[in-house]
């Protein structure tokens, strides 16, 4: 290797080769270097999220797991691995865009941390939180004096003492949502407590680090004196001058409409500006960074598009190489003997024992019960990255298992002591169709977006009856949890009603709100909105256990299919067609799958105003006779028509048709001794022949806003071919561009129905 004059340093490696043919070896030169070492790295972490994915586990573990396997603890025992793929010539390269992708993760950190949310943060979390934080710190005061005595004798003691402190008294706030999130206590009093706790204890470990990186400088207490200075004159700066930039770009987005490609470049210079600001300070650039995302505005779309644009990048492909940097440096087999050993078993006792019962404490002061305070106490002790972040020394492998073994060990802790999907008690309304028509009738609806919101309106509306008769509607918004950043800042806008904050200038949060907040008002319905936050894959444990708990006597699900432009229906995705067929599989009452073609319009209409024409198609069987029920729940509606169309089978089975004939003369009696006036349904029969003639007598009835259907009606299928088998033979047909680009169809499973789950598939 050629050296530059007589220091004896490597020469820098050039940055592109002449390729293989020409003797070049790819690994001699600094790009291709790069990109095998990022392609390397973002194989191995995925790979182990995916393996530890079924023990619910973070990615942030797989990261710090994978960091560590790459690094001489394991394959860089390896001399030939790790002088081919991660030479030392490289490192700096490795560090220097993992430093850039750290950067803007603590800038997306800054974003998710709304101070309001802090401000408004109850005494409860705020006594948690201080009470979390205090007494893990001053365990790990007392650790650094024993650290300091044995492998650490040559650190500063006192920027030594601050970084143990908060190693072991911080919350990791993105890895705790995470984690809440998989255990569906997201949206719960415990997971707000926990999140508004977490919030309060960042910001005080942050405050603490800036200082800890202050007093890490060169020694002398008059430059550390200059260094805090002006870094309180750099948050003066962010706070009095940069706050009102930003400000200023945000509402320019919001007046034009759209976000500018500028704004968006401004935003990130600014970010770069900041670390460049702080680590000529004397402060890590990280900090800069991270002041930047905490005084950016979080009102608008302005904040949430900063996230779309910059997370996948980072958190996908620069992130996991600073694991990998870290593990480069770490060799847990370094950890041997008895006092190394004692010493890792010293920090792991004192950062669990300090968090866990510092927050158990402060709980039982703040009432909380027994149960729920232990809960919290393990929830407040996940760890993360910023162990990583502030120690990055000869303790640094001891660090790293800490983080580890207390973030791991919180989920299925968690899972033991606190079991929120407990049975809630047995009720006995799960049916529309029911003896006590008087009852309380409850509804639990559930929306992806506000282009679902006018029809669940009108549905609901319809279903008020009379009256006398009492509707609760529990109106869930469906939200993916997804892998990114702007889910986990989903958790500031979750109030205690469980809808998200709304705002003039939030997009669509305030639509959805505003709507059922003025049709609550407008209506004598009671709505109460809940919000779902979870992968797609657990969602319907969401949707079965609010159905549960609220008593719900019917589940409307939006079809995965939403109507386009040309009167045609596309997939939303297949994900949310296994929701809906995960829902009718578990449902605790009966479910209905709403195949929405505009009922109600684009705009709410006033109920007074309601006037929809509503046809009930009864062949026969328990879902037909939901559906019926249904139907005539609607057609007590003054602005509702109802049509019954009943085809009489040639075959059926005798308990079905006995039953099937008791619930057609109780609706014909109901039919027949209502007055002139009242009477706004119809009733016909028809035969059901074969599929020809059941489609005949359907579009012989006219066109309807709505059609009601039961979704195992005992018909013959009336398409071919169906790619919905969830909507059942008659459903799947009324759903096709076939029949109908404006007909709704409401397609109802009643609760108790004997369904296979190999019709869903």
């Amino acid at each position: 290797m050629a050296t530059t004059g007589n220091t004896g340093c490597p020469a820098p490696p050039p940055v592109t080769s002449n390729g293989s043919w020409d003797g070049d070896n790819p690994l001699h030169h600094a790009l291709p270097l790069i990109i095998l070492q990022i392609c390397l790295v973002v194989v191995v972490t995925r790979s182990l999220a995916f393996l530890l994915r079924p023990l619910r586990q973070p990615r942030v573990i797989a990261e710090i797991i994978g960091g560590i396997l790459l690094g001489p603890s394991a394959l860089g025992r390896s001399s030939r691995f790790m002088d081919n793929v991660f030479p030392k010539r490289s490192l700096t390269v490795l560090d220097t865009l993992a430093n850039i992708g750290l950067i803007f993760f603590l800038f997306l950190v800054g974003l998710e941390l709304d101070l309001r949310t802090v401000r408004r943060t109850g005494k409860g979390a705020l006594c948690i939180a201080v009470a979390g934080i205090t007494l893990p710190f001053v365990l790990g005061v007392g650790t650094s004096v024993v650290f300091h005595s044995t492998i650490a004798k040559g650190a500063r003691y006192g920027p030594f003492l601050v970084f143990m402190g908060v190693a072991l008294s911080i919350t990791a706030f993105p890895v705790l949502a995470r984690i809440l999130a998989e255990l569906k206590l997201l949206t719960t009093d415990l997971g707000r407590t926990a999140m508004a706790a977490a919030a309060v204890n960042d910001v005080a470990a942050w405050i603490l680090l800036a200082l800890a990186i202050a007093l890490s400088g060169s020694g002398s207490p008059i430059v550390t004196l200059w260094v805090l200075l002006a870094g309180l004159a750099f948050v003066a700066v962010a706070a009095f001058f940069v706050r009102p930039v930003l400000a200023w770009m945000v509402r320019r987005s919001h007046n034009e409409g759209t976000i500018k490609e500028s704004y968006i470049c401004a935003t990130l210079v600014i970010v770069l500006a900041a670390g460049f600001t702080t680590d000529a300070i004397g402060i890590h650039a990280l900090f800069g960074a991270f002041v930047i995302g905490v005084v950016v505005p979080k009102d608008g779309p302005f904040a949430g598009v900063l996230i779309e644009k910059i997370e996948d990048l980072v958190s996908s492909l620069f992130l996991p190489l600073y694991f990998v940097s870290s593990g480069l440096k770490t060799n847990v087999a370094s950890i041997s003997g008895a006092r190394s050993w004692a010493l890792c078993a010293l920090v792991i006792i004192n950062a669990c024992l300090g968090k866990i019962i510092g927050t158990i404490v402060a709980s039982l002061i703040s009432k909380v019960p027994v149960r729920e305070a232990v809960t919290l106490g393990f929830l407040m002790n996940t760890k993360g990255l910023v162990e990583l972040i502030v120690l990055n020394d000869e303790t640094f492998a001891i660090m790293v298992l800490m983080a580890l073994f207390t973030t791991f060990i919180t989920t299925p802790i968690v899972m033991t002591i606190y079991k929120p999907a407990r049975r809630a008690p047995p009720y006995k309304h799960r049916l529309v169709e029911r003896g006590d028509m008087d009852s309380e009738f409850r509804m639990l609806a559930c929306f992806h977006g506000s282009r679902n919101i006018p029809t669940i309106i009108s549905v609901v509306e319809s279903s008020r009856g009379t009256g006398r008769r009492r509707l609760t509607v529990y109106a869930m918004h469906l939200m993916e949890l997804s892998e990114r950043s702007s889910s986990i800042s989903m958790v500031h806008k979750v109030r205690r009603n469980g809808l998200p904050f709304w705002n003039k200038a939030s997009g669509n949060s305030d639509q959805v709100v505003v709507a059922f907040e003025t049709y609550r008002q407008l209506s004598s319905v009671t709505v109460r909105p809940l919000t779902a936050i979870s992968d797609l894959e657990t969602i319907h444990e969401d949707i079965v256990a609010s159905a549960q708990q609220k008593r719900a006597a019917l589940i409307v699900l939006p079809f995965h299919k939403v109507q386009q432009m040309n009167g045609g229906l596309e997939s939303i995705g297949h994900a949310y067609r296994l929701v809906n067929q995960r829902v009718l599989q578990h449902a605790p009452c009966s479910v209905a799958v709403l195949v929405d073609r505009g009922l109600g319009g684009t705009t709410q209409v006033a109920s007074s105003e309601i006037s929809y024409t509503v046809a009930v198609l009864f062949f026969g069987g328990a879902d037909d006779r939901e559906a019926l029920a249904y139907g005539a729940r609607m057609g007590e509606h003054p602005g509702i028509a109802l049509t019954v169309l009943r085809f009489c089978p040639a075959a059926a089975n005798p308990e079905d048709i006995k039953q099937d004939e008791a619930c057609i003369a109780k609706f014909r009696a109901i039919l027949e001794s209502s007055t002139e006036a009242e009477r706004s349904a119809r009733f016909e029969e028809a035969e059901a022949a074969d599929s020809a003639g059941i489609i005949a007598a359907i579009k012989r009835l006219g066109r309807f806003h709505l059609f009601l259907v039961g979704r195992s009606s005992s018909a013959v299928p009336l398409a071919e071919k169906s790619d919905c088998p969830e909507l059942g033979p008659v459903g799947g047909y009324l759903a096709s561009s076939e029949f109908s680009t404006i007909t709704s169809v409401l397609v109802i499973q009643r609760y108790g129905s004997m369904v296979g789950a190999s019709t869903l598939v």
